[in-house]
């Protein structure tokens, strides 16, 4: 990932946009992690190659993180990945006896999606070259725009719901939808992760759109609009925005906050903390809970309807913590390069969970990051690979113990 990235600057660098190379290496990495933050202003004067170059980047950090969600991840049984392991080994060994085969699958579906979200958004006015590149960095919720406003210049409904539907479909699990289409598997809406997703969008988006209604005193259809699109956007760690939803006020500011840590689906293309883990999470809980009331009594922790062992428990628990302890780190290390408070706990925030805008008037959804210091750049770009590697992953590739085990 890191020589992918540093030789992913090079095109930044030497174009005609005079970045510098800190600013280069923290576009791409921003890129091929489907981060979406940008340094770039202008965007809409920018060469169509560089913009193109930027769209690939996502496209192809998407397809990527979903190839080794699902063939590498459960194999290093850490962050409670090896739950997929074990729940899809008989199925997947079955569907797909090999991981190229998987691979390929994956490929297929990755670029179809692609193309039809390209064909729905020209459609729907724009232009063929933005409808693929906003398709691209839509199916990989990554978030990068061919406009400084974002999805925001196109002042579109039509635009605003199929980019929201697009999201959606980049943040639930591809394997599923293989499966679905070879006839095998559940159907997508039985799985417990993909209801949990929906619930929770659902609830938030509704919830906030009420308030924001109420509050700000604009029709709850307005509000419901930009609710949907921009809870979308930030909850998949797309990153698109149609409206400084820093502006509506404290509670929205919070709620934005931390909706940007849930993340989608395991084996999706969406960052965070994800789905099943607060799935697992919760039945932690609900045993402890449990213990708490009937202290004899014997629980079992379930996931999809099948007991959790103990080890999964164990590493999505770790994995909750070092997330914790890594966005702190960042945040704190951001505040001592002179960051306000905002700026800098918004930025640990979008870095660790691949989001792309932050909050406040700097990297907000009207702002962008190229004021920042060269050095906040660089640990930014640290923390997205962190993010997007999910944290157990770098331990993996720099402790050799892990490499024996």
């Amino acid at each position: 990932w890191l020589v992918l990235t540093a030789a992913s600057a090079l095109p930044f660098a030497f174009s005609d946009l005079d970045m510098s190379y800190t600013d280069a290496f923290f576009e791409a990495m921003s890129g091929i992690s489907t981060t979406g933050s940008t340094v770039i202003v202008g965007l809409d004067s920018a060469p169509q190659g560089i913009l193109l170059w930027r769209a690939l980047l996502q496209w192809l950090g998407g397809i990527g993180i979903i190839v080794m969600a699902i063939a590498v991840m459960p194999m290093l049984r850490v962050g409670g990945m090896q739950l997929f392991r074990m729940e899809n080994s008989d199925k997947s060994d079955k569907a797909f006896p090999r991981a190229t085969q998987i691979a390929m699958g994956i490929a297929v579906l990755y670029v179809s999606f692609t193309a039809f979200w390209a064909i729905m958004l020209w459609s729907a006015g724009m232009t063929p070259f933005d409808a693929i590149a906003h398709a691209m960095t839509t199916i990989a919720t990554g978030g990068f725009s061919t406009k400084d406003a974002s999805i925001g210049h196109y002042d579109s409904t039509t635009i605003d719901i199929i980019i929201t539907l697009g999201m959606a479909t980049g943040a639930l699990p591809f394997i599923l939808y293989l499966q679905m289409l070879r006839g095998q598997g559940k159907p997508l809406f039985r799985d417990s992760q993909v209801r949990w997703f929906i619930t929770i969008a659902v609830t938030i988006i509704v919830g906030l759109a009420v308030w924001h209604s109420e509050t700000n005193g604009v029709d709850f259809l307005y509000a419901l609009r930009y609710t949907s699109f921009n809870i979308m956007s930030v909850m998949t760690g797309t990153g698109y925005a149609t409206t400084d939803y820093g502006l509506w006020g404290p509670f929205a500011v919070t709620v934005f906050f931390f909706v940007m840590f849930i993340g989608g689906c395991a084996g999706s293309t969406t960052c965070g903390v994800k789905i099943f883990r607060l799935q697992v999470l919760y039945e932690i809980a609900k045993i402890q809970l449990s213990h708490m009331l009937r202290p004899h009594g014997v629980f079992i922790a379930y996931y999809n309807r099948k007991p959790l062992s103990e080890d999964v428990t164990e590493s999505v628990l770790s994995f909750f913590f070092l997330f914790v302890f890594c966005f702190v780190v960042l945040a704190a290390a951001l505040g001592a390069m002179g960051l306000d408070f905002i700026t800098a706990v918004s930025s640990a925030g979008t870095a660790i969970a691949n989001v792309g805008p932050g909050l406040g008037p700097i990297v907000g959804p009207s702002g962008n990051f190229a004021t920042l210091p060269d050095g906040a750049k660089w640990l930014m770009s640290i923390g997205m690979l962190i993010g997007r590697l999910e944290v157990f992953t770098v331990l993996v590739l720099l402790f050799p113990a892990f490499w024996r085990d």
